[in-house]
């Protein structure tokens, strides 16, 4: 499909990606409690005030949404120029019999 608008195939197939996260995130909330091996390690905290890193983690949250909308729709991009690309060596072949 990345042959006629990549840039919104890029962006359709993020969506989806973000959707599924959303969804295993949401039957992990769900069910993952019993399942839960973070749990029963005990790692070291970070001694770091809270608000600061709920500050940096939505910073840091936007940039990372951004960068992987403008990846997805820039790979898209590259897909539908391959695409045209090959079109136009078939077409050649095409037209002189090979």
């Amino acid at each position: 499909m990345s042959r006629f608008d990549g840039a919104r195939q890029g962006l359709a197939v993020w969506l989806w990606g973000v959707l599924i996260a959303v969804v295993l995130a949401v039957v992990g909330a769900i069910f993952g409690s019993e399942y839960n091996v973070f749990e029963a390690l005990n790692l070291p905290r970070i001694p770091i005030d809270e608000g600061t890193v709920t500050t940096g983690g939505i910073i840091v949250l936007v940039a990372v949404v951004l960068g992987t909308i403008l990846a997805a729709m820039a790979g898209g991009k590259a897909g539908e120029r391959y695409h045209r690309r090959v079109d136009v060596v078939g077409d050649e072949r095409y037209a002189y019999g090979r």
